[in-house]
């Protein structure tokens, strides 16, 4: 994969029948919240309500052709320093360092967009090894297993937190609230 022809955009309604190649496989759905997508108006609905109103979700594209998403959660009130971001490829990209890649360029946007976001945080399924690797790959830090965190598919499932810090970026401590 040509890392130059990797973008990140906001989802547009002509996405339709990409995000259903990617969004209807339950290979790419089993370790995310919502449910695969099982239609063309199901995906249409998707764009139109969850995707484009949403403040930071991202088609993550290949020459402009939506491959996945990545979506940032800003924090409010007295979790205002913090965000919490999510990500899926599909299936016939795995293994080529796209999601690494993404989650690299989320967290120079974000940190850039947000500057007084401290902390970016991120979740992922004990099952799914790809998806920390990623997280440790892109320089978050494993901090904690959440035993019987949340309900995913009807089954109350473990997870992972992981975390970056913008003084992990920049290496300086900067806790004053």
């Amino acid at each position: 994969m040509d890392s130059e022809s990797l973008t990140l955009r906001p989802f547009r309604v002509s996405d339709v029948d990409d995000l259903m190649l990617w969004a209807g496989d339950e290979q790419v759905t089993r370790t995310i919240r919502w449910k695969t997508i099982t239609s063309k108006e199901e995906a249409l609905t998707f764009i139109k309500e969850v995707c484009i109103p949403h403040p930071f979700c991202r088609s993550i594209c290949i020459d402009d052709r939506s491959i996945g998403f990545v979506y940032v959660i800003r924090g409010s009130g007295a979790d205002r320093q913090k965000a919490s971001m999510g990500y899926g490829v599909a299936a016939k990209y795995w293994g080529q360092g796209i999601a690494t890649k993404t989650v690299k360029m989320v967290i120079s946007e974000v940190f850039k967009d947000f500057p007084d976001l401290v902390r970016l945080q991120a979740v992922a399924v004990v099952e799914n090894i790809a998806s920390q690797r990623v997280l440790e790959k892109a320089g978050f830090t494993r901090e904690a297993l959440l035993r019987k965190h949340s309900f995913l598919k009807g089954q109350l499932k473990d997870l992972v937190i992981y975390s970056l810090l913008s003084s992990d970026l920049n290496g300086a401590e900067d806790d004053e609230v």
